[in-house]
């Protein structure tokens, strides 16, 4: 079985968005690594991260997560990541993952794109 990722962006108001499917892996999360470099080296400082559609997340995509975080408060910006408690099976696996790490809460986590780009919107509880 041939597993693809792929990461497109796309934009919301003041909101840079990527949208992230299949597996944030050892192989994969490289890419993601540098598509959030890019989004900060293109000035973007508020981004949101749509991992609704990743499936498996080993401790390299949990690391890519972290970095990120780290990233944009050292530019004061601002990272969502979306993370749908409900899904295709038993809700996100990234979702699960960070909670078993005890890390979910270092994030501003969101059940949908909508709600993310909202300032008003608060993060769902850790």
């Amino acid at each position: 079985m041939v597993v693809t990722f792929h990461v497109t962006g796309d934009e919301q108001g003041d909101w840079a968005v990527l949208r992230v499917s299949g597996e944030l892996d050892l192989v994969s999360s490289p890419v993601l690594r540098q598509r959030v470099h890019d989004a900060v080296a293109e000035g973007r400082h508020s981004l949101v991260l749509d991992l609704s559609e990743v499936f498996f997340c080993d401790s390299s995509g949990v690391g890519v997560l972290i970095a990120a975080r780290r990233l944009f408060r050292s530019c004061h910006g601002n990272l969502r990541l979306i993370l749908p408690a409900q899904g295709a099976v038993d809700g996100s696996h990234v979702n699960r993952v960070l909670g078993a790490l005890g890390v979910r809460r270092l994030f501003d986590v969101y059940a949908g794109l909508d709600e993310a780009v909202t300032e008003e919107a608060g993060p769902l509880s850790a």
